[in-house]
């Protein structure tokens, strides 16, 4: 990955995820810097995909993070980077309630825990 790609990352990393992101890099860089590396330098690439906004990319990935049903800490992550993009409490819930049909109850509620995390930490 080269540096440029790490730098355009970083800078999306901390517009999107702000904070949540950052702990997510500091950590892996401490475990395994050439994936922390990549993960940041395709996060860049894949974010600054001009077609769609970051608010509508949070939705997508909020959504997918419910329906895999077992990515809750990478979900936790993309609830704060969704209220950091400017979505809403009532919103992260709609998209994780619509989640229900394509995924199963399981899912949504194990997600509806981890937000129930987030807005607690985010005093919401």
């Amino acid at each position: 990955m080269e540096q440029m790609q790490i730098d355009t990352g970083l800078e999306k990393l901390k517009e999107i995820d702000g904070r949540a992101g950052e702990v997510v890099h500091e950590r892996i860089q401490k475990i395994s810097p050439f994936m922390a590396d990549y993960l940041v330098g395709s996060f860049g690439e894949i974010c600054s995909i001009p077609d769609i906004d970051n608010k509508t990319r949070e939705i997508a990935v909020i959504g997918a993070c419910t329906a895999l049903g077992y990515a809750i800490p990478q979900l936790k992550v993309h609830i704060h980077a969704g209220l950091n993009v400017g979505l809403t409490r009532d919103e992260i819930i709609a998209i994780i309630n619509t989640m229900t049909l394509y995924a199963g109850f399981p899912a949504t509620l194990n997600a509806l825990y981890a937000a129930e995390e987030v807005f607690a930490e985010e005093g919401l």
